[in-house]
């Protein structure tokens, strides 16, 4: 978590308008892997974002931030981490959209 919201900060302090902003997670670990996080680990990021979010900036903007999963989503998993409360969405990589899911 110290690694994430140091890299929020980094980006903080120069949004205008965070109605602009998407923020998307993948874990350091997953880059190049295939893993994928378990929908609990993701939710878990997720969440402390969107305190981060609350803390440094607005209760208003935590709400309204879209925060999506960028880890190796495909159809098997996709389903549980779009049930997680904080996960809003995905940004899919090719191995999604190879498997025939759109």
């Amino acid at each position: 978590m110290d690694v994430v919201a140091a890299q929020t900060k980094a980006i903080a302090d120069r949004v205008s308008n965070w109605a602009d902003v998407v923020l998307a997670y993948k874990p350091v670990w997953a880059i190049g892997t295939g893993k994928v996080a378990t929908p609990a680990q993701a939710q878990e990021v997720h969440f402390e974002l969107r305190k981060w979010l609350h803390t440094n900036t607005s209760p208003e903007v935590a709400v309204a931030t879209q925060i999506i999963y960028r880890g190796s989503v495909n159809g098997a998993n996709c389903k549980e981490l779009a049930a997680q409360p904080d996960v809003d969405g995905f940004l899919v990589g090719g191995s999604f959209s190879k498997a025939g899911v759109h």
